[in-house]
């Protein structure tokens, strides 16, 4: 019979593993959940996804839930890292792996893509999936100007031609009411703006000012496929750009521009704007702290060497890198312990709520 007392003991210290001390899906602390199915530890929200995916994972809880000895027995010779090396083997470079405040769906996707899709095993898949073919069309609700209702258009996604094209008729021979470049184009889920829960802010730049495209799809996959098709055709111009970077150093390149920064150390906030007279910011970046991911150093990126701007400085966050350039060391320096200064103060409730709020739109590599 197994011992209940026992068994909570065992489970409660896998859970403190360094393996296992954030959930197995978006990186939340200290998860109390897992998957006995699956042999991973997970949080209270993903928990309730992994509910909805019966016939391929089942959750208990590590702290109230009865445990047998041989579901113990399964989690102690599993756990997170062994998941992640069998259900993450292959996960594209640009695609986006969601955190503990990202929105619901793309939790939700992430999750069944992982476990119920397996679209990250190293398999080959036929058909090819929307963010590997390079090509992807369909249909979005995308919000008008005037009336501000939404309203079917075709959107056309060509990595080959590396545009996105929206129609205002569903015809094609009518031409594109838009034509937008990938190398202007930031992407990201704005639920709470738009007013759905697969709410997508598509954001490029048109005559030096930034436009934004309001859309939804009905779907939660489908959305999440435009998201990341749209990022996956972002990193093909990236890569033609910098043939000998890296996979990892491509993701990170962005053309610089000048920008007005501010740091606000009260919201643990960094805004920029395109001047210093600007009212609105282009884009804010959050500062939490080092525990939870995110760290700041001096850099000198490769391509910026015999170039003025060339005192680099990156600020590491859990999802992305963003590399800011000054003219003169003293800013470098000036900057990289301000940032500091902010990573070394614990974060308040109230900061989880405004990292949640924190949009950034053209952040990485503007200087």
């Amino acid at each position: 019979m197994a011992n209940k007392d026992r068994n909570k003991t065992i489970l409660l210290e896998l859970g403190k593993l360094p393996e296992n001390n954030q959930c197995a899906d978006c990186g939340a602390p200290d998860p109390d959940w897992a998957s006995y199915k699956l042999g991973v530890f997970v949080c209270l929200n993903c928990s309730g996804v992994h509910r909805n995916l019966s016939n391929i994972s089942r959750v208990k809880s590590i702290r109230l839930d009865f445990w047998d000895d041989e579901l113990v027995k399964f989690m102690k010779t599993n756990g997170n890292a062994t998941g992640r090396a069998v259900y993450e083997k292959a996960v594209p470079a640009f695609y986006y792996r969601p955190q503990q405040e990202d929105c619901a769906v793309l939790r939700e996707q992430w999750i069944r893509a992982k476990y119920e899709r397996m679209e990250f095993t190293g398999e080959t898949k036929y058909p090819p999936l929307a963010y590997t073919t390079g090509f992807y069309e369909g249909i979005l609700w995308k919000k008008g100007k005037e009336k501000g209702q939404f309203q079917r258009r075709k959107f056309v996604l060509s990595e080959k031609e590396f545009t996105l094209a929206y129609y205002n008729k569903e015809d094609p021979t009518k031409g594109p009411k838009a034509l937008i470049s990938i190398k202007d184009v930031n992407v990201t889920f704005q639920p709470e703006k738009i007013g759905h829960a697969h709410g997508l802010q598509i954001t490029y730049q048109e005559d030096s000012h930034t436009r934004s495209l309001f859309v939804y799809h009905e779907s939660g996959e489908e959305i999440v496929n435009w998201f990341n098709a749209i990022r996956a055709a972002r990193f093909a111009y990236l890569k033609t750009a910098y043939p000998t970077g890296s996979d990892k150093e491509v993701s990170q390149k962005e053309t610089f521009k000048k920008r007005w920064f501010i740091l606000d150390s009260q919201d643990r906030k960094l805004l920029y704007f395109k001047s210093q007279l600007d009212a609105e910011e282009l884009g804010v970046v959050f500062i939490g702290t080092e525990t939870n991911g995110y760290s700041v150093s001096e850099c000198i990126p490769k391509r910026t060497r015999g170039n003025r701007w060339r005192c680099g400085v990156t600020v590491e966050t859990p999802d992305r890198q963003f590399v800011f350039m000054c003219e003169q060391e003293r800013e470098q320096r000036e900057w990289v312990e301000a940032l500091r200064q902010v990573i070394s103060k614990p974060m308040q409730p109230k900061d989880y709520t405004s990292k949640s709020r924190v949009t950034s739109i053209h952040t990485t590599g503007d200087s």
